[in-house]
Parts: C-alpha cells; sequence; structure tokens
C-alpha cells in the first residue's frame, strides 16, 4: 500500500504531517500561516488559519488538475448579409453558455481564483460528435434550440460554434486562500470549524467531496462543487440547524454528526448520491446530562466524542441503516480532542500533556479499539539538534530529577528488550509532571524525556542502581525518586507530586502550554515532543498488518539519555526475578496458611446480568414488543453451573414474564433480518412447534454481546467445552453461521434413536457457503466466493471471545458474496423498450422473483457486517444467456429468459450486480489457490489409516483431487487434475473410494476402482491366467471387468505388446492402454467378428474353446461412466456413503440409487424417497440427513430445517419416514464424520460383510 501522511497541528498554529513510512514530522510548506485545525483527505487539506479564514492546501501530483470553459458564439441567417450576430429579440445572447441562457462574452470569463492560471488563449473547437466540422467549427440548426448538424443545409436558419479554454491549478503543494463568491477578501462569516469527507457517496463527479463548516455565530455552511477538477469549489450555502452549532464532524460515506453549545449532538440524515447535503437532523442527548458533548467525530460506522469533563466516549449502534446510534460507552483516557480516520482509525491527543495517542486494535470485528499508545516521533528538524543534545553532558550540564526519577521508577520485565516504548495514557499524568517542572526542561534542551515516560535505558539504569536483593548499590546516580508509571487502560492513576527544576521558579495557575524562557527561538527543546493541539486522519490509512516507525524509542529518548544507561546483565535480570517470584511464594503461603481453618463463607454463587430487547410475542397479533431480559446464572456446590433466561413483558398492563433453562436450549441462533438484529433460542419443545423463542437488540453489537453469553452459558451448562469432536455433525444457516454438534452413541440407533430435535449445535467462528467433515478430523469449507478454508481445530472466533474462544488457531477470515437486483421492461410500440410496465406488471427494479422492489440505490448489503467493495455491473452471467448489453428476453413476467430476441418477445430484465465483504475470524485457514464450487472428503471410520480421499469441483467444472491430505497435514500438499468431457456442478466420493459426480447438465457420472493408494484412479494392472495354460473363463479365473451389464476382454495384440512389460513393471502407460477393450454383452462369449472400426485390425483373447489368456484390471481408467438420470429430471447433487448413493434434483426430489453392489458399484435404476429437500448428506453408516425446504409446525412454517431419516437399515436402505430437527434457515449440513455405532444386541447384524467389501478398492 503506498504510504499516506497524518495532518497535525500544534499549539503554535505550525502544520505538520507525519507518513506511515516515516518517524519523524515534517514542517508543511508556507510557515508564516498559523492555522487552528485542519482536516485532511487523502488528495488535499482543508484548514482554519488564526484569522478565521479557509484554505486548502492540493498535494502535488503527476496529473494536472485542469478545467475546461466553454463559450457558444450564435448566429442567425440574413437574407442581406448572411450570417451575423444580429439576432432576433426572442433569440438568444449573440455570446452565451450551452444553454444560450446566460450572457458570457470571452472576455466575461474570468479565473475564479488567483490559484488558477490560464494554458492558453480561446480557440475554436472543430470536432462534433467525434467527426471534424467545416472550416470555423460550425454547426447548424433550424431554430434555437434544435438539434445542430455538422453540414449546412436549405434550411438552416441558425448557427453556433464552441470556443474552448483550459485553466490550470497552479497552487499545489501550498496552502491556497478560499475566496468568497460575493467578496473575495471576506468569507460569508468568520469559520470556527469545518470537515471533508463524504468521498465514498459517488464516484461521480471524479473526486467530489463534502466540506462542511461551522460558523463563529453557530450557523453551518456546506461547500458547493468541490470535486477534483474544482478542488476550491464554487460557493458556499446555509444549512439550517436547530441549535448553535459548535463543532461539526464528516465521515467518508453519509455520517455527519454536529455538536450544539447545548452539549446536544446533531445527525444529519437523508445523506445520499443525489442529495450530499441531506434532508433534516435528528438530537441525540450527551452521555451524561450534566457534561454537555463538545466535540465529536465520525468515521463510517463509529461515532467518538468528547465531553466537557474530557472523558471519551464511543457511540454504539451506528449503521447506515441507524445513524443515530443506540447508546454511549465510555472509554479508557482523558482528551483535548479526537479524530477518525481511514478505516475507522482513532487519533487523540491527551489534555494533560498536549501528547498525540494512536488507538491500537480497531478492527471491523472490534471498532472500539482495545488501548491507547502515545506517537513519539520526532520532528525533522529535531535531527540537527542531536549532537548538541549529546554535548550538554561533557560541557558539565546538569540533569534534573526529572530523568533519574523516570529512570529508577521502571523495574525491568520480559518486555524490557523491546525497541518500542508507550508513553503513559492520556489521563495518567506524567508522575512528575508538575507546571513548574514541564517548564523547567522545556526551556533546557538538554533535560531528555519528560517524567514518567519508560524507556529501557531508564529500566536499564535501575536495575543498575538496585541490587538482587533489594539493596542501593554505588553508580553514578543519585538516590530514586518513587514515581510509579501504570497501564494506559488503567482509569484511576495515581498522580504524584512532580519536583522542582532548580533556576526556573514555579508559577502555578498557568495552563500546560509552558513558558517559553527569553532568547529561545525554538517553540521547543531538541528532546521535547511538541504540543499539539489538532490531529486529522482523513488522509492516513493503517492497516492492521502495518509495521509504523512512530512508536520507536529512538525518537523519544534523548541522545544523552541513551548514553547514560548502564547495561543490565543477564545474571542480574535472573537474579531480580528469582527473587521476586520467591517473595511473592513466601506471601502467598503465609496469607493462605492464617485461613485454613475457616469454613467457605459462600457455597453457591449468583450472577445476574439485565438488558434492554424485544421479544417476537406467542400469541395474535404477533409483533415485537419491547422487554426486559435477566441471564441468572448460578454456581452449585460441585462447580456445576446452570443458568435461565427470563423474559419480562407487559400485556393488558399486567407485568408477566416467561423463562428458559439454558441446560434446555438447543440452539441459539442469528436470524437473517433486514430490519432487526435478531436471534432464536431453540428448545425441544419449540422445536417441533416450529417456534422458536426470538428476540431482537437494538445493535448487531449488543446482539453479538448476548450470543456470546449465551452460548457460553448453554455450554457450561451441557459441559461442553474446547473443540468439537472428530466425529461431529457440522451444518451452515443461509446466514453463513457455522454450527457444529457432537453426536451422542444412540443417535443412529436402530430401535429407539435419539430425537434430533433434541441435538445441541453451538456456533463456530467464521463465514461459509459449504462445509464437509471427516471422522478423522479434517474439516473443509467454502465461502461464498469460491474460496476453500481448512479447519485449524480452535473454536470460537468472531463475537465470541474470552472463555467462548480459544487462544489460538483463529484467523481472519474473509468473504465475498454479489447482490443482484433486476431491470425490468416492457416493450412499447411507440418507443420499444421502455421502464413504464402494465398496472400488473412486476415493478421494474425488483429482486429476482419480481414480488419486492429493490432499486440500486436502496439495496443495502445483507447485514451491517458486510461493507461494499465494488460499484454496481451488469451481470453477464445470468443463467440462460445475455445479449451484449447484459439483457435477456421472454414473452411476459414471469416466463423463461433467453438471451437473444424473438418476435414474441414483449419483456426483457437485466440483472446488476455489486460486490460486497465481511470480515471476521473464526478457526479457518485459506487453502490457495484455486476457487472451488463443491468438496467431498472420503467418509471414513475413525480407525482408517493413509492419507484421506478428498476431491473437489473447481468453480469452472473441473474435477480435482486433493493430494496429501491427513490428520497432521489437513490442507494437503498439492492438486491432481482428473479429466473430464464436461464441466461438473458436485462430486461425492464414498467410504470404499466409489466416485460420483453430477455435471452442469445434470447427468450422473461415476468413476470406480478408486483405491487409497491410487486416489484418481490413473494407473493400470495386467494380471496373468491364474492356471498354468488356457483354461476356461469361469468365476473361478480371474474375473473380467464388467461395466454395466458388459464386459470388456483386452485385445490380443494389446497382450502380445504390452503384457511382458506389464508383468515386469505393473504400471502400463495410461494412454497405451486406453483403448484396448472390447466390451461384449453379460453371459456371452467374444464372437470373433464384427469388431469396432477404431479396433481393427485387431483379434480378441479369447479362443475358439472360450479359454482366457489374460485380465486387465483398470485400477480406474481415464474415463467416466454416464449414469441415467431419473425421467425427466435434473440432478443438482449426489452423496455417496458406505454402499449407498442419493441424488437430489432441481425440483428437490431425492432419489437412491437402487442395485448397487460391490461387483457392480454404478447400480441398476433410480428410486424416489422424497420431495421438499435443499440439500443431502449420506454419512459413513449410510445415515441420510436432509435440509428440508418446508417443514409444517404446529405453530409456523420453517424453510431449511434439518430432518435424518429414521428406520434406515442394510434391508431397507431408504429408511421409513423422518425425523424432524433444528430449523428453519439452514442451508447446508454433512453428517459424514459421524461414524458412531450404537451398542449393537446380538440379534442385531453385525454390518461385517460391508467391512470386508471395503478392505481393498472396488472389484469391477
Amino acid at each position: 500500500m503506498p504510504a499516506s501522511v497524518l495532518w497535525a497541528v500544534d499549539l503554535f498554529g505550525h502544520v505538520y504531517t507525519l507518513s506511515t513510512a516515516g518517524q519523524y514530522w515534517e514542517p508543511c510548506r508556507d510557515t508564516q500561516l498559523e492555522f487552528k485545525r485542519v482536516s485532511a483527505v487523502r488528495q488535499c487539506c482543508w484548514g482554519i488559519a488564526a484569522d478565521n479564514q479557509v484554505y486548502v492546501y492540493v498535494c502535488a501530483s503527476d496529473v494536472p488538475i485542469r478545467r475546461r470553459e466553454e463559450a457558444y458564439e450564435n448566429q442567425r441567417w440574413n437574407p442581406v448579409g448572411g450570417f451575423c450576430e444580429k439576432l432576433l429579440p426572442s433569440d438568444r445572447w449573440p455570446w452565451s453558455d450551452v444553454s444560450g441562457l446566460q450572457h458570457q462574452p470571452l472576455d466575461w470569463v474570468a479565473l475564479p481564483s488567483p490559484h488558477w492560471e490560464w494554458e492558453s488563449d480561446w480557440y475554436v473547437d472543430e470536432n462534433f460528435g467525434g467527426e471534424p466540422t467545416e472550416k470555423g467549427g460550425w454547426t447548424y440548426a433550424i431554430d434555437f434550440p434544435a438539434t445542430y448538424t455538422r453540414d449546412k443545409k436549405w434550411n438552416s436558419c441558425v448557427r453556433r460554434r464552441k470556443w474552448i479554454r483550459y485553466r490550470r491549478y497552479k497552487s499545489r503543494d501550498t496552502w491556497a486562500k478560499i475566496p468568497s463568491k460575493d467578496d473575495p477578501k471576506q468569507l460569508p462569516d468568520p469559520f470556527n470549524d469545518l470537515s471533508v469527507g463524504g468521498w465514498e457517496i459517488t464516484d461521480e463527479p471524479v473526486g467530489r467531496l463534502s466540506v462542511w463548516a461551522v460558523s463563529l455565530q453557530g450557523k453551518v455552511w456546506y461547500r458547493e462543487d468541490v470535486s477534483y477538477p474544482n478542488p476550491e469549489g464554487s460557493s458556499w450555502s446555509l444549512v439550517d440547524t436547530p441549535g448553535e452549532a459548535v463543532q461539526i464532524s464528516c465521515g467518508p460515506h453519509d455520517l455527519l454528526w454536529a455538536t450544539l453549545w447545548e452539549g446536544q449532538a446533531l445527525v444529519r440524515e437523508g445523506i445520499s448520491r443525489h442529495n450530499p447535503k441531506g434532508s433534516s437532523w435528528s438530537i441525540v442527548e450527551p452521555p451524561v446530562a450534566e457534561n454537555g458533548i463538545m466535540h465529536v467525530s465520525v468515521g463510517v460506522s463509529v461515532v467518538w466524542a468528547i465531553t466537557k469533563d474530557r472523558k471519551v466516549w464511543f457511540r454504539r449502534g451506528i449503521n447506515s441503516h441507524n445513524p443515530c446510534g443506540t447508546s454511549w460507552i465510555e472509554m479508557v483516557g482523558e482528551m483535548v480532542m479526537v479524530n477518525v480516520g481511514l478505516s475507522d482509525q482513532v487519533w487523540g491527543i491527551a489534555c494533560e500533556d498536549r501528547a498525540m495517542y494512536f488507538r491500537q486494535g480497531v478492527t471491523p470485528s472490534e471498532l472500539s479499539g482495545k488501548t491507547w499508545k502515545a506517537i513519539v516521533a520526532g520532528r525533522e528538524c529535531d535531527r540537527s539538534h542531536s549532537g548538541s543534545s549529546s554535548s550538554l553532558l561533557s560541557a558539565g550540564c546538569f540533569f534534573g530529577d526529572e530523568v533519574r526519577g523516570s529512570g529508577e521508577s521502571s523495574a525491568p520485565s520480559d518486555t524490557d528488550a523491546s525497541s518500542e516504548v508507550d508513553r503513559p495514557g492520556p489521563n495518567h499524568p506524567h508522575p512528575a509532571d508538575s507546571l513548574d517542572s514541564s517548564r523547567s526542561y522545556k526551556g533546557n534542551p538538554a533535560l531528555g524525556p519528560r517524567p514518567g515516560r519508560p524507556t529501557a535505558g531508564a529500566e536499564e539504569k535501575a536495575d543498575k542502581a538496585e541490587g538482587p536483593g533489594g539493596e542501593p548499590r554505588s553508580g553514578p546516580v543519585c538516590a530514586p525518586a518513587e514515581l510509579p508509571w501504570t497501564n494506559i487502560d488503567l482509569k484511576e492513576p495515581r498522580r504524584v507530586p512532580g519536583h522542582s527544576t532548580p533556576g526556573l521558579p514555579e508559577t502555578p495557575g498557568l495552563p500546560s502550554l509552558g513558558l517559553l524562557p527569553l532568547g529561545l527561538e525554538e517553540p521547543y527543546g531538541a528532546d521535547d515532543h511538541p504540543l499539539w493541539a489538532w490531529v486529522s486522519g482523513g488522509g492516513c490509512a493503517v492497516e492492521a498488518h502495518t509495521a509504523l516507525k512512530w512508536f520507536s524509542a529512538q525518537s523519544g529518548l534523548s541522545p544523552a539519555m541513551q548514553t547514560l544507561a548502564p547495561p543490565v546483565t543477564p545474571a542480574q535480570t535472573a537474579a531480580w526475578r528469582k527473587q521476586i517470584f520467591q517473595q511473592l511464594t513466601e506471601r502467598t503461603k503465609r496469607e493462605l496458611e492464617n485461613f485454613r481453618h475457616y469454613e467457605q463463607a459462600v457455597e453457591q454463587s449468583v450472577w445476574v446480568k439485565t438488558g434492554a430487547l424485544q421479544w417476537w410475542c406467542d400469541w395474535k397479533p404477533h409483533k415485537w414488543v419491547d422487554v426486559r431480559v435477566a441471564l441468572e446464572q448460578f454456581t452449585g456446590h460441585d462447580g456445576a453451573r446452570d443458568s435461565i433466561l427470563f423474559i419480562y413483558y407487559v400485556v393488558n398492563e399486567e407485568k408477566k414474564y416467561i423463562h428458559l433453562f439454558l441446560n434446555e436450549v438447543t440452539v441459539l441462533v442469528p436470524v437473517l433480518n433486514e430490519a432487526k438484529h435478531s436471534f432464536a433460542l431453540y428448545t425441544p419443545e419449540r422445536t417441533r412447534q416450529r417456534w422458536p423463542a426470538r428476540l431482537a437488540a437494538a445493535t448487531e453489537q449488543e446482539m453479538n454481546d448476548w450470543l456470546a453469553l449465551l452460548s457460553l452459558s448453554c455450554c457450561e451448562s451441557r459441559r461442553v467445552h474446547g473443540r468439537p469432536s472428530p466425529q461431529a455433525i457440522w451444518s451452515v444457516t443461509c446466514k453463513g453461521d457455522i454450527f457444529v454438534s457432537d453426536p451422542s452413541l444412540d443417535l443412529e440407533a436402530p430401535e429407539h434413536p435419539l430425537p434430533c430435535d433434541q441435538m445441541f449445535w453451538r456456533q463456530m467462528g467464521g463465514h461459509l457457503r459449504v462445509v464437509e467433515a471427516s471422522s478423522r478430523g479434517v474439516v473443509w469449507g467454502l465461502g461464498y466466493d469460491h474460496t476453500a478454508w481448512v479447519y485449524t481445530g480452535g473454536y470460537g472466533g468472531g463475537c465470541f471471545q474470552g472463555l467462548a474462544s480459544s487462544t489460538s488457531n483463529i484467523y481472519t477470515q474473509s468473504d465475498v458474496k454479489c447482490v443482484y437486483v433486476y431491470e425490468n421492461q416492457r416493450w412499447n410500440p411507440v418507443t420499444g423498450y421502455t421502464s413504464r410496465g402494465l398496472p400488473t406488471d412486476r415493478y421494474m427494479w425488483s429482486d429476482a422473483s419480481g414480488l419486492q422492489e429493490r432499486t440500486k440505490a436502496s439495496t443495502k448489503p445483507p447485514s451491517p457486517q458486510w461493507t461494499w467493495v465494488s460499484d454496481w455491473y451488469v451481470d453477464f452471467s445470468a443463467a440462460g444467456g445475455t445479449d451484449q448489453e447484459g439483457w435477456q428476453y421472454a414473452s411476459d413476467f414471469p416466463a423463461s429468459y433467453h438471451g437473444y430476441k424473438t418476435m414474441k418477445d414483449f419483456v426483457r430484465r437485466r440483472c446488476w450486480a455489486r460486490k460486497c465483504k465481511l470480515v471476521t475470524s473464526g478457526p479457518w485457514l485459506e487453502v490457495a489457490p484455486i476457487a472451488l464450487g463443491d468438496v467431498s472428503i472420503i467418509p471414513e471410520s475413525p480407525g482408517a489409516k493413509g492419507s484421506i480421499a478428498l476431491w473437489a469441483v473447481s468453480d469452472k467444472g473441473d474435477v480435482l483431487c486433493r493430494l496429501g491430505v491427513s490428520e497432521l497435514n489437513p490442507a494437503g500438499s498439492s492438486w491432481l487434475h482428473v479429466g473430464t468431457d464436461q464441466p461438473f456442478a458436485c462430486v461425492s466420493v464414498g467410504a470404499c473410494h466409489q466416485v460420483w459426480a453430477v455435471a452442469l447438465d445434470g447427468s450422473a457420472f461415476y468413476r470406480g476402482s478408486v483405491s487409497p493408494s491410487q486416489p484418481a484412479a490413473q494407473l493400470h494392472k495386467c494380471l496373468p491366467n491364474a492356471a498354468p495354460g488356457p483354461g476356461p473363463l469361469t468365476e473361478a479365473a480371474p474375473t473380467p471387468l464388467r461395466w454395466g451389464g458388459y464386459r470388456a476382454v483386452p485385445s490380443v495384440t494389446a497382450l502380445q505388446l504390452l503384457l511382458p512389460w506389464a508383468l515386469l513393471s505393473a504400471s502400463p502407460a495410461p494412454d497405451a492402454l486406453s483403448q484396448m477393450f472390447l466390451c461384449y454383452p453379460e453371459g456371452t462369449r467374444a464372437p470373433p467378428t464384427p469388431v469396432p472400426p477404431s479396433l481393427r485390425p485387431v483379434a480378441h483373447p479369447v479362443d475358439a474353446s472360450g479359454h482366457l489368456l489374460a485380465v486387465f484390471l483398470p485400477l480406474g481408467g481415464d474415463c467416466w461412466y454416464h449414469i441415467p438420470s431419473p425421467s425427466k429430471q435434473r440432478l443438482k447433487q449426489v452423496s455417496v456413503g458406505q454402499t449407498s448413493v442419493y441424488a437430489l434434483d432441481e425440483n428437490g426430489n431425492l432419489w437412491y440409487r437402487q442395485g448397487i453392489t460391490p461387483s457392480y458399484p454404478q447400480g441398476s435404476s433410480w428410486e424416489h424417497v422424497s420431495n421438499n429437500v435443499r440439500k443431502v448428506s449420506v454419512g459413513p453408516l449410510d445415515q441420510v440427513w436432509v435440509i428440508a425446504n418446508k417443514v409444517q409446525g404446529s405453530h409456523s412454517l420453517s424453510r431449511g430445517t434439518v430432518c435424518h431419516r429414521t428406520g434406515v437399515q442394510p434391508h431397507e436402505p431408504t429408511g421409513q419416514g423422518w425425523d424432524y430437527g433444528i430449523g428453519g434457515g439452514w442451508d447446508h449440513i454433512s453428517v459424514r464424520a459421524n461414524a458412531t455405532r450404537a451398542p449393537k444386541s446380538g440379534s442385531q447384524e453385525t454390518g461385517a460383510p460391508l467391512e470386508e467389501a471395503c478392505s481393498g478398492p472396488v472389484q469391477c
């Protein structure tokens, strides 16, 4: 990423910039100007100077800023003199603009400000519509206004030509004053604050910005027409406000907040691409009534504020749907101001020492960040003072108590060797920071860093001065002053009075800005940090992985301090740590010994959390009602925890409540709802009724907090912790959330199975579309952008932090999906296709069904977690094809669309797509670099050995086999391409290495004889006859190859050429054996004729007596064998278990493949099992689980429900019925890892023949 800069203003009005690639503050040009505040973006910076005038600083670039001015010369034909400037009284001006309404002679067109210059003189534009005109550039028409042509005709009574002139913006890399349109010397009103943003609202015109300002009279102004070609804008327009404003902040998109004199905040609503100024104001109350808001700063989806008591506040619930947010959260620190920059990063200026701080840990999932870290970068001019600072020691300069105290107050720690230092937090005054001491070292540049600043040199000095036993040691320093330093995020630091420095008297009551001694030209000492007044990060891009040099110790330490610090030996450090450890151990023993005879005071603890949510009431009319919720968690004598969730509501002015025991809750799942941040709680009873308890929070963050807390409580009640079992069942919702359930032993019991509505599901971090698991712990997933992810073994992530998440194996995960809208048109005999349809037609901008109106402007990402990453574009990959402009045609709405126009096509539609991105975290690692559309892992028993077979289909339809997959290397090593004649859509590998697939055209294919040693089945082996000589072709002899009722025998030519070599190498070349087989009907002898023309002249290897000389057994040929689909159906998915094969067609019908045996793995026919199925998964025990499309409950209809096929037995493989589980909203399930067998009685079948059949490769 290219370097960007941070802008700041110090208390003396000097403007500095700090590059993300540098470590020194560089002064801005025009140092004679003094500024009060600035607001920066990438390409420019706006500021208010000390004279209350507005300036803009445009950064230099290789591309000049040019603006074209146009004027039109108009003439009318006269019978006497021809074309002349004498026009009719009703005509336009002889010199005008393009509309002809404004008089615009060439000499009237002036430069808008002194910051522009003309590139050339006026000249005629001799191009018209991309073609040259006659000499002179005239275009002709019948009258004004009309359609102009470049050719003169007999009825051309008027003509015009365009004069153009370019002007160039010349004031770059310098401050340019913004003039007023009425009076270039004055603004409409002296300004007090301004803010620049809005660059993400629209891309047209290029680089358009929203510049907002607040005047001294409390009025809000908006700068019109600010863009890249016009960096100054055109004029100021007044925006009415309900009160007098003090300060304003504009975000990159549609977020605009302002503060009022009364301490309230104003939020601008209605900001859009077509209305960048917005439409109305909303008032937000301050966090504390007695301390109003004095400063506010906004980003894309965050708002930070400073109240009058200097407290820092963060606004929760900010998004495009709710710009006002929901509630305030107090943050640690006391600041003068804060500023939100790119990617919602935050900078602030502390009120105590005027130091600048950067908020670390700000991510899309944690917008409030973690802690403040001081920016200790030096100024560019400080490098010239480094030599003089170090020479002061040799000149006998005295180092005051501040340096000694700060150096000896910090004890060594494990992080002492770090090259970075942290300045104390913004609410932590320096321990020795009195007014006189701060001024004393400001006046003397040799006084090193401020007291209380932990530095490497200071820590070394402290260790040198104190021995392992804590006794003073001889050294060149005096006795240290007791100066504590604490973590930055402690809210109540201990204040220690400072020490005065000799030579300067105390001056209490003066501000902390300090005094400049007489005769001192520099405002700061060489080793002192500047006192900042304002910071702007709107043009500074800081990524999470960016290594900044702003926090290095080199910029914060004086050279003299570095030279005086004595080294710390490893022996001293080890002795010090040992001593502290011994002291802590002895104190712990001593304290516990005194209370050993006491009884336990509290045997049972109760913990309660309350909050305000909304609840979807259980009775009619169903609606959202405001409720109070309370989670009560108690701990028993044995340490077991249980929890109850109470929901308090009011009905008919009577207070009532319902309660849910969390040990009965089977799942907590977020619900995809654009209007509400809601989640559902299921119990077995509510699962059977299809009526979960639905709760909604005001913000997504609040919903995630409740989800994490309730999920942790459910897991503690059921004693479920850590990573899931290797044989767990995985599922994915339509929202992309991942859930996992550890199966019980009786889940697949043949007689009394556990109802699947009692299964407990817990959520895992991450976001996927498809997940596939193996009983050996290997889990793969696919995102919406076809990216492959592999499970790392952790748990949690996303909104699950702390105890609900593992500390390792959690990584950042991103996903990209497309949002679609459809543009619909109907043919009109007069105007052709138009957006005006019939009253009965669908919306002209709608979703795919046409039932819901959905325009490009009103369409939002699926949830606030998603952010747009592209603009709208035409989708040319729509099913059915499109024409060159992306249109699809049909006879009427709705109908079958095609990509070409016919005489009967009266309607058409066009699909528009826009990409959005989600960034979260979870126990997943990306598997690069091929995008996948489907993946399948072999369903094995837990004790299986060797590599794990994994097959996949790429997003282009190629079939792939992953090599090297194992428990220790779940991601595998490389891909092996398996050739196909057409693109495939789905693939599934069974427990016996049988591979089935579905092509894009809906047909099924089978690839047999795949073995663990040859997962892709691409080698052959030639076996001689078992008999020493020619023998009869019987079942005792090596079995000939059988495919679908045919037997294949190799030709005698192939035997003669390849048999000797094959017996030696056991692996002839696949290409040589691909055409060596002749197929004959099963049960018949191979006749001498006819022979297929492609194999002539060859003979067959069966002699007149029917003896077979040899048999070629392909361990998987290079061909796929076509399996006919069910009648009039197109398949879309297939799933293979141990011996069962199930397929799903596009109409939701579930089919079972009959007649599959180890010797005949293709099966014979399809048997219909059920309809209303969305997804199917067959496990290693041939168990069948599906996602049902619609399930009728006692209260509602549930879409996307997990269902289990019951009664599946070897003699009845299709089962008997369905057991309905969790739902709805589920989209995918995988039971291919669940090889848990229920305890078997003696009367039950053991299934040994099936296991024996899978002991080796399938013999076809």
